[in-house]
């Protein structure tokens, strides 16, 4: 009687079930980052193995091709500090094979998801390709379920926290309430807005086929949030926040393409 009584008075809030073929689709990709992680791990560790006896690359960029040579190049005194060396780099081999097997793996298994169409068009947003719209979709769900975009904001836990009394109002850190997993993909998406507004040929090729409206958001997108990013950089404000903002603001944009796209997922 109690339920049915705050039903009808409008106090109860739906939610979304994630069915058997989600949850699975949501274990490949919790099982793929937590390869990820693996392989950081097992490159930092190489890192500070060579740090410890002073070996310092001297190329721009580390785990290109021409660092692998390096590594190859490696010599230490003593037969046991090249056989640790040497595991060390297998590790790093082995995951990152993890990790391919698990994305290679994770296309598959979307190409029959039937959010399939919204994973595509997500990809029009700079910084989220595969496995960043796979994993949003995955962790959040029918992201039209909500009414409107600053409910997935909060959902995500990217709205700051908010400590007000009477006429003093008080804003503090973004809350984290939600799904971590789609709250740290959305903050890495965004740390890619900090870059000139641009369409270079991957992007292109990534994009071709979808609509022309979803297309016109993806370059709306990236035109006011490089801007902005621009903008509160100048201020003079730490990165964290800066990413955090762009982020908050590309759920919103992720927001609109669900709500266009859901209609043709129905049918």
């Amino acid at each position: 009687m109690t339920l049915a009584r705050l039903l009808r008075a409008g106090e109860l809030t739906a939610i979304w079930i994630p069915n058997e073929a989600h949850e699975a689709v949501r274990d490949l990709i919790r099982a793929r980052r937590s390869a990820q992680d693996d392989a950081i791990g097992a490159k930092q560790t190489v890192r500070s193995f060579l740090l410890r006896h002073d070996r310092r690359f001297g190329g721009k960029a580390a785990w290109t091709k021409m660092y692998w040579r390096w590594l190859s190049e490696q010599r230490f005194d003593f037969p046991h500090q090249q056989l640790a060396f040497e595991e060390m780099q297998k590790r790093v081999l082995e995951a990152q094979a993890r990790v391919g097997r698990l994305e290679a793996a994770l296309a598959e298994a979307v190409d029959a998801w039937c959010f399939a169409p919204l994973v595509r068009n997500l990809q029009v947003l700079r910084g989220i390709r595969l496995v960043s719209a796979a994993t949003l979709v995955a962790e959040v769900g029918d992201l039209t379920r909500f009414d409107n975009p600053k409910q997935l904001m909060a959902y995500v836990g990217l709205v700051p926290s908010e400590h007000s009394s009477g006429a003093r109002t008080k804003r503090g850190r973004i809350t984290r309430a939600g799904n971590a997993q789609a709250r740290t993909m959305l903050i890495e998406a965004g740390w890619s807005y900090r870059l000139p507004a641009r369409e270079e040929r991957r992007y292109r090729e990534r994009v071709i086929d979808l609509p022309e409206d979803i297309q016109v958001i993806g370059w709306k997108a990236q035109v006011r949030l490089c801007q902005r990013y621009r903008r509160l950089a100048a201020t003079g404000k730490p990165q964290p926040k800066v990413t955090t903002a762009i982020a908050r603001e590309l759920v919103g944009y992720a927001w609109d393409i669900a709500r266009r796209v859901s209609p043709a997922i129905a049918g």
